[in-house]
């Protein structure tokens, strides 16, 4: 396997920032892909030992391009978990002004973070999206559009100047990025780890989603992460991308990922990971009995039930 990273490219974007935050990313060569599916093909074809791509922001939730591409396709893993903050520029070619500006570009992604920005000071302006904020950039450099919204960081990369600097709607904007691999035992628990999967429905019947999101609730496992995907099999047709706190060789997390295996049409285990905020796995335990050690020790009594010992 090479020793190889891919990213959503070019060279200048958040994401390779990110990327650059871990430690193993010194001993790695970093290759800079097109999209986020080039990235993560790269993985599934051989051509890179993992791929680092966004996967959630705070302002607009999952990132549907990365998860419908972990949902769906030869399966993959995560592995590690990076938070950035982020706040934008608008960088321009050297000598525009505001007023000048008439066409602005940037990932999607990014469009929710500065929508009220673009909205008071480039009202006019015409949206066109990029593939990333650091591909937005080079177009600009390259005089296709006016401006685009991207970190300070790549102007230099690009040529570009930066006619405005923090820009952000929301305060504390931050964006999850996952580092995601071929399937192989997860790391060891940390104590504050993060389980993902997904979540196919046999049938569509009412309270079906409440007889998912049950296995966990009955374990004291809190979600972190929940949205609806379309499987393209017709409208109302859903599978469901869940993080929860805890890792799968939790008794809870363990048992849940059972019981929904039982109910569901179909489970995808996308990994257990540490969780890059650090803080303790939250058992919040709405019925008592969630622990491990009372999972453990409800598992005992029943087999010592089974041996007529009780």
């Amino acid at each position: 396997m090479p020793a190889s990273y891919a990213y959503l490219g070019p060279e200048g974007t958040f994401t390779e920032v990110a990327l650059r935050t871990l430690p193993e990313a010194a001993t790695r060569e970093l290759i800079p892909y097109v999209s986020v599916q080039s990235a993560l093909d790269a993985v599934r074809g051989g051509e890179a030992e993992a791929a680092f791509v966004p996967i959630e922001n705070s302002v607009e939730g999952g990132i549907t391009t990365t998860l419908d591409e972990l949902v769906a396709g030869e399966p993959l893993m995560i592995y590690r978990e990076v938070l950035l903050s982020i706040t934008f520029a608008l960088l321009v070619r050297p000598g525009t002004k505001l007023s000048d500006i008439k066409t602005v570009t940037a990932h999607p992604a990014a469009q929710p973070q500065v929508r009220n920005w673009l909205k008071a000071n480039l009202p006019d302006a015409t949206w066109e999206s990029a593939a990333s904020n650091a591909d937005g950039a080079r177009l600009v450099q390259e005089g296709r559009y006016d401006a685009a919204f991207a970190g300070e960081f790549a102007a230099a990369r690009y040529g570009l100047q930066a006619l405005e600097t923090g820009i952000h709607d929301a305060e504390n904007a931050q964006t999850r990025f996952v580092l995601v691999g071929r399937p192989a035992r997860p790391a060891a628990p940390t104590g504050a780890d993060k389980t993902s999967v997904v979540l196919w429905q046999r049938d569509d019947h009412p309270g079906g989603l409440r007889d998912l999101l049950g296995e966990f609730a009955t374990r004291g496992i809190n979600l972190m992460l929940l949205q609806s995907r379309p499987t393209g099999a017709g409208i109302g047709n859903y599978c469901f991308c869940i993080d929860a706190e805890g890792h799968i060789t939790d008794r809870r997390m363990a048992e849940a990922l059972m019981g929904l295996k039982r109910i569901c049409l179909q489970v995808r285990f996308l990994g257990s990971y540490p969780r890059a905020d650090v803080k303790p796995d939250d058992v919040r335990p709405p019925l008592a009995g969630t622990s491990d050690e009372e999972f453990v020790a409800a598992a005992d009594w029943v087999a010592r039930c089974q041996d007529g010992r009780f």
